[in-house]
């Protein structure tokens, strides 16, 4: 399923307000993409590329890891974002937000760190985008994000049929070597706890990662998908929720 940018940048920017109580997984996801690259990174990035930053979960953690930073372009789709990162910036690190689809914007050059999480699944068109990156990073530049795999939030697929083509590891890997000198792939499955399945849907809405959904819920269908789901997804506590994340860093070799 193709996403519709149109959509995700609504359905992302009603959920400005509510992302950061609800974004515990992305929250997470972040934390970890942030020690791979200290495990794998030698000075610290001046020039670096954030691809969307959402409300700056990951902008921060980068900051305080990499207070060096001089340079630091941030991405998204949604501009509402813009303050929101704004206000987590220190003084001394010159911020430009570059609102905007990132496969359709010009790029910044001599970038020593490109980094994203959770946010490169919803592209059109991926080896495009790391074609242009490639060209626009510096001599030894690190290339280091998080992606969702096929694994991720499949108990919503097989209720609904919704859902994005997830690439895999093993096909992320070869689309990075093809362009990359690849460092490390890596791969987790985390389960989100709710309460129960009208909990996860507004989990879902409060994030923004409903942007999928194309159809209203009626009353019928919703009290199917509440029964369905309880059944066949319960858990002690409540009913679960699969992330796939999945952990890339790479560098430039020329």
């Amino acid at each position: 399923m193709q996403p519709d940018k149109g959509k995700i940048r609504q359905r992302f920017a009603r959920a400005a307000a509510t992302y950061d109580r609800q974004a515990v997984v992305q929250q997470e996801v972040a934390a970890r993409l942030l020690r791979l690259l200290a495990r794998h990174t030698g000075g610290p990035p001046r020039r670096v590329l954030e691809i969307g930053c959402c409300t700056g979960i990951l902008t921060a953690g980068l900051i305080r890891q990499y207070p060096g930073i001089t340079d630091l372009y941030v991405n998204d789709l949604v501009p509402q974002f813009e303050p929101l990162v704004a206000a987590r910036i220190p003084p001394g690190v010159r911020l430009e937000f570059l609102g905007g689809d990132i496969e359709a914007m010009a790029l910044p050059d001599a970038l020593d760190l490109v980094i994203s999480s959770s946010t490169l699944h919803w592209l059109e068109n991926l080896p495009a985008l790391l074609d242009r990156l490639h060209d626009r990073m510096a001599r030894h530049a690190t290339l280091c994000f998080s992606i969702y795999g096929p694994g991720n939030l499949r108990e919503l697929r097989e209720l609904t049929g919704i859902g994005l083509d997830y690439r895999s590891l093993a096909e992320l890997r070869q689309m990075l070597a093809q362009r990359f000198s690849v460092v490390s792939c890596e791969e987790e499955l985390l389960t989100h706890l709710c309460p129960n399945p009208l909990a996860l849907l507004q989990h879902l809405r409060q994030t923004g990662v409903n942007a999928l959904a194309t159809v209203p819920w009626s009353r019928p269908r919703l009290g199917d998908f509440i029964r369905q789901y309880e059944h066949r997804f319960a858990c002690q506590g409540g009913v679960g929720l699969t992330y796939h994340p999945v952990y890339c860093l790479a560098r430039k070799d020329e």
